[in-house]
This record gives C-alpha cells, structure tokens and sequence, in this order.
C-alpha cells in the first residue's frame, strides 16, 4: 500500500497518473489524430485550448495568493516564451510534447513538493520532477518505435525534456518571486 503523506499528495497522484494513462494509451493514433486536425478548425481551438490550459496550471501552481505587480509581470513573461514557442512550432505534434510533459512535470513536482512539506526526504523537487518527467518521456518514445505508423525520434525526448524544464522553471520563478516579493507592491 502507498504512504501518502496528505490528501493533497494522493490527488496529484492519481492525475498523474490519470495523465500517463492518457499519454500511453493514445500513442497508436495520437500522431494521426494531430496532422487531421493540424488545419482544421477545431484543432486551432484545441491547440489554444491546451496553450492556455498549460499556462494557467504553471501560473497557479507558482502562485497561491494574489499575485503582486512583479508576479503578474513575471507571469506575463513566462506566457510570452510558451506563445513564441508554441507559435514558432509548425507541427502539432511538436506542440503535444509541450502540453502533455508540461502537465506531467507540474504533477510531478506538486507531488514532490507536497511530499517533501510533510516530512519527506526530496532533496531538490523541482530537479527531481525534470528528471523523472524526462525519464517517462524516454520511455515513451522507445515504445513508439515498436507501434505501427510511430517512430523512434530521439529530438521529441528533447522536446519532453523541454517541456518539463520550461513548466518546472516557470512554477519555480513565480514562487521565487511570490517569496522575494511577496505582497509588498512591488
């Protein structure tokens, strides 16, 4: 049986899991379903669905309060960088790897830091979560090379890595800024 050190840590447990779930049991037509729905209608709006979607979970996951002068602009920067990234990726599903190792990464590192505020030995969260989001991301590209119509592409583990590095870095720097700062105008 898990020891789960809070309600908290178990929740963000099972969406990450709920997450991975969803991520190895798309990948036989994850790829076919995003060239289908690259210029149509419904895919622009699913695309601006997720941006957004990412966004907000790596702004309320830095912040718990309402945010100062400095946290929104900063906030405001880390929406800038994901835009002009998702923007200058041509393939949707380039673009997927952003989404889906962003949102395990966040998991992750709530869970991690969760764990660590109630006692548990988690040396750095934040590099903790990179890693193992990195990690699943190996694994799910070494299981795309043995699925039909999928390939092995050692650049879509770096987009994963990337992806769990920006939502991580981006979460990290709001608390940074929600502790420097706090409430204090700036």
């Amino acid at each position: 049986m898990l020891n789960f050190k809070s309600t908290r840590e178990r929740k963000l447990w099972l969406w990450l899991l709920a997450t991975l779930f969803a991520i190895f049991t798309t990948l036989g037509f994850a790829g076919s379903l995003a060239r289908e729905m690259e210029e149509s209608f419904l895919g622009v709006g699913l695309f601006i669905t997720c941006c957004v979607l990412v966004l907000v979970m790596v702004i309320t996951s830095g912040l718990s309060r309402r945010p100062g002068k400095v946290e929104v602009g900063l906030a405001l920067g880390i929406a800038a960088v994901y835009i002009m990234i998702f923007v200058r990726m041509r393939s949707p599903v380039e673009r997927s790897h952003l989404f889906e190792y962003g949102v395990v990464s966040l998991l992750l590192h709530e869970a991690l830091k969760e764990r660590k505020s109630k006692g548990a030995k988690i040396p750095v969260p934040a590099i903790t979560a990179i890693v193992i989001a990195t990690l699943i991301g190996v694994i799910d590209e070494c299981v795309q090379a043995f699925i039909p119509r999928r390939v092995f592409d050692p650049i879509d583990m770096f987009f994963n890595a990337f992806a769990a590095f920006m939502a991580v870095t981006g979460s990290e720097l709001l608390s940074w800024a929600r502790r420097r700062f706090g409430r204090s105008g700036y």
